[in-house]
């Protein structure tokens, strides 16, 4: 039987605070000298492994040289159909992708494991047999997170029955625990993905009743430490970040960016200056943050992450869903509006700006200097990105809805579309040469 946990008041408070302070120092002492790292069972040239890829900036891994061109009748290695709905990204780990999806009818969730080589349905565990909330926007779904896997155990998280919910699983699809992270009032709906950190797993969890930032053990679900958020709502994921000199988690929105010890909970520095609602992650270039909003307004925004609250430059460019790319220097964005755009990191200058077409909910992805970008009518741009230049190769259709973002692993790519219709139908596709 699953083992249930109860987020009590006793348990949302911090665990052993000297313990945790222990650990917590060890831990920065260590990671502050060592790049931040996939687990060992996951292998970042052939895998993706949680939401925004190995190292969770949407960067493939270097050296792969994925397709720039497909259509229904070309370059495609599998299609297969995929129940219900969801908006989370494929999750691929070995010989197995994942993915959370929810019934509609039944108002269930679950977690589905594939096939790689054939897309192949494996097993499909049933997570929450009932009480699945989609939230009031039209745009959401119930399955809007992305598993993380450690290369042992599955994580995900889920909006079920007025709280959120993280459950673990192993391998062959059994629930090992699942713990409440808190109650929620839903507004426009759930997003957050789970965010594999040593032997933490983080959650964020913000909305109107006063949400919650916890990390649980990744062996039992147990809270090892739990911090109370501004009752507002918000959307985004955490981002765990090696910036000025150490390991930092860093999730803006709330009209905040706060940057906490991943290890410890402990605030380590938090400006106001965020927009109220974010759902794109945070991404860095070392030495600042980079985070975007578009409620009330549309800001983008620079930060400097030592805890001097310096901001290095800001602008009013909407990038509100998609999340965005910090590489050499130079950060990528495509706007919720189809833009695409470079700036330099450090000043913010604009390097170039083109249009793509179409709307973007979904995260564009970076293999070596081209990026694939999905719009929402599941269209695919591929595009050459330099700092010198924006240059369009492809532009690719896949059915006629897109909200998750692609991932790309072992030279090929990975697409969730959906096709408009009664009903409507769900797809996975490889992409491969």
């Amino acid at each position: 039987m699953p083992r249930f946990l109860d987020s009590s008041p006793v348990a949302s408070r911090r665990h052993s605070p000297r313990r945790a302070r222990s650990a917590g120092l060890a831990c920065a002492i260590l990671l502050a000298t060592v790049p931040i790292r996939v687990p060992a069972a996951v292998d970042p040239a052939s895998d993706w492994p949680a939401w925004r890829g190995p190292t969770r900036d949407g960067m493939a891994a270097p050296g792969q040289e994925p397709p720039i061109r497909w259509s229904e009748t070309e370059g495609i290695l599998w299609k297969v159909p995929v129940p219900g709905r969801g908006h989370g990204s494929p999750t691929l780990q070995g010989e197995r992708i994942y993915l959370a999806t929810a019934d509609p009818g039944k108002r269930s969730q679950s977690i589905l494991c594939l096939e790689r080589s054939t897309g192949k349905q494996v097993w499909q565990t049933e997570v929450h047999p009932h009480s699945a909330d989609a939230g009031k926007h039209a745009n959401s779904s119930a399955a809007s997170s992305s598993v993380a896997t450690d290369g042992d155990r599955l994580y995900i998280n889920f909006l079920n029955g007025g709280a959120v919910h993280t459950t673990a699983l192993n391998g062959q699809g059994k629930i090992l625990w699942q713990q409440k992270v808190c109650d929620f009032v839903v507004h426009q709906g759930f997003a957050s993905s789970p965010v594999i950190h040593e032997s933490l797993v983080l959650v964020s969890a913000d909305h109107r009743g006063g949400g919650r930032i916890a990390a649980l053990a990744r062996k039992t679900g147990e809270i090892i430490w739990s911090e109370a958020r501004p009752k507002l709502p918000n959307y985004t994921t955490p981002a765990i970040l090696q910036v000025a000199g150490r390991t930092q988690m860093v999730l803006a929105g709330c009209n905040l960016i706060t940057s906490l010890d991943p290890a410890t909970g402990k605030k380590l520095w938090e400006v106001t200056g965020s927009t109220e609602e974010c759902v794109a992650t945070a991404v860095t270039d070392g030495e600042r943050v980079f985070t975007s909003g578009g409620w009330p307004r549309n800001h983008t925004v620079a930060l400097q992450a030592d805890g001097s609250g310096k901001i290095a430059w800001q602008n009013t460019t909407r990038v509100y869903v998609p999340s965005m790319i910090a590489k050499a220097g130079h950060l990528y964005a495509v706007t919720d509006a189809g833009i695409a755009l470079c700036w330099k990191s450090d000043t913010g200058v604009e390097l170039w700006k083109e249009r793509l077409g179409g709307d973007f909910f979904a995260s564009p992805v970076m293999a070596g200097e081209r990026i694939y970008a999905s719009n929402l009518g599941g269209k695919t741009f591929v595009f050459e990105a330099t700092p010198q230049h924006f240059k369009l190769l492809a532009q690719n259709q896949l059915g006629d809805e897109a909200y998750a973002s692609p991932a790309i692993a072992g030279g090929r790519i990975y697409l969730r579309v959906a096709r408009r219709g009664e009903p409507r139908q769900e797809f996975l596709y490889c992409v491969g040469k």
